[in-house]
């Protein structure tokens, strides 16, 4: 009788590969807040890169305890949060509250 292998074969030479969840590595509200702000920093337009680290950090909170403390649907604040999702500025803050972190701000630099 032939031994089977108990890993699966793959039909290419690659390697498999795991999905990263930024979510699972965020455990502490300083690193969220390091997260958030360095996407403040590094990419201040990118609305959309913002909004799903907003989203990010709520997973990694808890989407569902993120909703209520925001006062909104879980699955509103899912669409919100989405790589598709455009919030309001009142959703970003009610987040934001919700998460437990606050904006603040400082001189840009002009040249």
């Amino acid at each position: 009788m032939a031994k089977s292998s108990s890993k699966p074969r793959r039909k290419s030479g690659r390697p498999a590969t795991t999905s990263y969840d930024v979510a699972e590595h965020l455990r502490t509200p300083n690193e969220m807040a390091a997260y958030l702000d360095a996407w403040l920093s590094e990419a201040p337009e990118d609305v959309s890169g913002i909004a799903r680290a907003f989203g990010d950090i709520a997973r990694a909170k808890g989407m569902s305890q993120v909703a209520r403390d925001a006062g909104l649907s879980r699955e509103s604040l899912y669409r919100a949060l989405d790589k598709n999702g455009n919030p309001s500025f009142m959703t970003i803050l009610k987040v934001a509250r919700a998460i437990g972190v606050r904006f603040h701000t400082v001189a840009a630099d002009v040249a």
